[in-house]
């Protein structure tokens, strides 16, 4: 006997090619979302180099900076504990005592109208170390706010640098220092190094410009 045919039976063809169509349609959405974010993807990708070359480049640039800034110092050196009268202040001073013993300023002591090249120099000749005014080229006071502010000296060339660093030793025991003058990065990575030694992790540590 044939099996009998169900009355519904157009009705349930109907319904599976409409759930069909609906999958069909489903399945080309997904599938173009998945491109998009393929698409998308990609894009991140591309980003994501360009942002790594964009960082070595800027890692370059300042590298290039701070080699250029350090160059500029080459013919510098930083004294540090070196104790010296501003100027103004060793004239107000001597004017002050001046007038309290009722003379005028040519009587003041010379000390108190030296300049800070001469404060230094004076320094350095009464520890032996000789040093041509003529081959300082500026001297000057670094900015920062410490008690005893660091000392820039300036020289027309590197070979009178070096003259003066070699006899650097005959400061020792006066809490007087020598150094290059160092960008702050430059600076960072030497005491850094001072550090290590100190801590016997490395035999030696040095700068030069």
């Amino acid at each position: 006997m044939a099996p009998k045919k169900s009355a519904n039976l157009p009705d349930e063809v109907e319904e599976i090619k409409k759930s069909l169509d609906f999958l069909s349609a489903e399945i080309k959405t997904v599938a173009a979302q998945q491109n998009k974010i393929m698409e998308l993807m990609g894009e991140i990708q591309s980003l994501k180099i360009q942002n790594i070359e964009k960082d070595k480049k800027i890692t370059f640039l300042e590298n290039r900076v701070a080699d250029l800034e350090q160059y500029t110092r080459m013919n510098d050196l930083i004294i540090s504990g070196l104790k010296t009268r501003h100027r103004s202040y060793a004239r107000a001073a001597a004017a002050s005592e001046d007038t309290a013993a009722g003379r005028g300023g040519a009587d003041a002591p010379e000390v108190d109208r030296e300049s800070l090249e001469q404060q230094v120099l004076c320094f350095l000749d009464s520890k032996g170390i000789s040093v041509d005014s003529g081959d300082i080229e500026a001297c000057l006071r670094s900015k920062n706010t410490t008690a005893t502010p660091a000392i820039i000296i300036r020289f027309i060339n590197r070979k009178k640098k070096y003259a003066l660093i070699r006899q650097g030793r005959k400061l020792k025991g006066t809490n007087v220092y020598i150094n290059e003058h160092l960008t702050k990065k430059n600076a960072d990575i030497a005491r850094r190094a001072r550090i290590l030694k100190k801590q016997n992790k490395i035999q030696a540590t040095w700068s030069t410009n």
